[in-house]
């Protein structure tokens, strides 16, 4: 949905000191960063820490920077292979390192996921952080969603869906509009254990079976879903 206006209702009751996109002039005095993508070079680790000592609150917005996003496909490989292959004889100019969500390297405070962010779930965060509340992501599958919103499940149209092991809280909007998920959220706690893994077992399904579509955002997270799925 298009909500341009709330969030215009929602920045007035902030000011706005420093956004790339729309203003040149900026300052370093902020209270509350919001932080889009992931750390792949050195200076993102520099860029991220000077951030981090300044704001009072960091959110981190959207796949990338909250799970690492596609940019952690190049953890499959080497870094000097994965250069290559992007940036063939120029590879030695590049400086790269592995792909990490942000929390890997600084404290964050709240968590907007998906690509894209579901924007009512923006104005939630928001809301939430000017109440001084804490603001707690779903942790059940977008199956969840799917069934409230009485979607026809992907596997009954014989579609693959990541919906059975990915976090909830975008309203399960791509099966809303025909398509499946992507697992752009990430993945729930113990989705070996919960009822991800019953409905899987429906359609004659393992978890493992699901995981290599799930690396297309997720590759970054790849030891830390390793032991939650043993």
């Amino acid at each position: 949905a298009n909500l341009g206006n709330t969030l215009l209702e929602v920045t007035g009751l902030v000011d706005i000191v420093n956004f790339r996109e729309i203003m040149s002039e900026a300052v370093d005095d902020y209270d509350i960063a919001f932080v889009e993508g992931s750390i792949t070079t050195d200076n993102d680790v520099l860029r991220i820490k000077k951030i981090r000592d300044k704001a009072k609150v960091l959110i981190t917005l959207g796949a990338c920077a909250t799970i690492g996003g596609v940019n952690g496909i190049k953890n499959r490989s080497s870094l000097e292979t994965a250069k290559k292959i992007v940036y063939g004889d120029k590879a030695d100019l590049i400086n790269s390192i592995k792909a990490m969500p942000v929390h890997e390297v600084v404290k964050v405070d709240y968590v907007i996921n998906g690509c894209p962010v579901y924007i009512p779930e923006v104005i939630s965060v928001v809301k939430y952080l000017l109440m001084g509340k804490p603001y707690v992501v779903p942790n059940y599958p977008v199956c969840v969603e799917c069934k409230m919103n009485e979607n026809v499940c992907r596997y009954e149209k014989d579609q693959e869906c990541l919906g059975p092991v990915t976090r909830a809280g975008c309203n399960s909007w791509c099966i809303n509009s025909g398509n499946r998920c992507y697992g752009c959220r990430g993945l729930v706690d113990n989705p070996a254990s919960d009822a991800a893994k019953d409905i899987l077992q429906k359609y004659g399904l393992k978890v493992s079976d699901i995981l290599n579509s799930f690396t297309l955002y997720n590759d970054s997270m790849g030891e830390k879903y390793d032991q939650e799925l043993k």
